[in-house]
């Protein structure tokens, strides 16, 4: 049985800021909540490929994380809707053909995805990441922990309890 909440990050240690989405997952695995890690399955890639479709498979919610260098500082998010892309073979999926592919295979909606692009500075091989990119990991890291992870995981209604 899956965990209900699946964070995905993906990017290269060895390519400066592109490590960005492999290092919000690190941190997170730090600082998730003891109630929760039974409850959250991290997923660490290169890139986005199609088996990715059936790691969505039975979540109840998916944090999809990456660097972006043409995002806002210190991150955007945002919720992709499925789209086709052209990158079904050997390239990376984008995040709308991945939800897209998701449909495809299992004609149904993909689960709730909110992406994460943490705003990334240079992508260069051997690079370490920039003072600024991790800084943006930072604040992106404050916000998971902060704000997305009570969208998935909701607290429980006492309004019907009795008092």
């Amino acid at each position: 049985m899956s965990a209900p909440v699946l964070i995905l990050g993906w990017g290269n240690l060895s390519r400066g800021d592109d490590a960005l989405g492999p290092l919000l997952l690190d941190a997170l695995h730090l600082g998730l909540p003891d109630r929760l890690r039974e409850q959250v399955e991290f997923l660490d890639e290169f890139q986005l490929k199609i088996e990715h479709a059936m790691a969505l498979l039975g979540r109840r919610h998916v944090l999809l994380v990456n660097a972006s260098l043409s995002g806002a500082t210190p991150f955007e998010v945002s919720q992709p809707l499925p789209a086709p892309d052209q990158s079904y073979t050997s390239d990376p999926l984008s995040p709308p053909g991945l939800l897209h592919l998701y449909q495809e295979l299992h004609a149904t909606s993909p689960p709730p995805c909110t992406l994460l692009a943490i705003r990334a500075e240079r992508v260069e091989l051997g690079e370490a990441p920039s003072t600024q990119a991790l800084q943006n990991l930072d604040a992106a890291l404050r916000w998971v922990l902060t704000e997305w992870l009570y969208q998935a995981f909701p607290a429980p209604d006492h309004s019907s309890a009795a008092p």
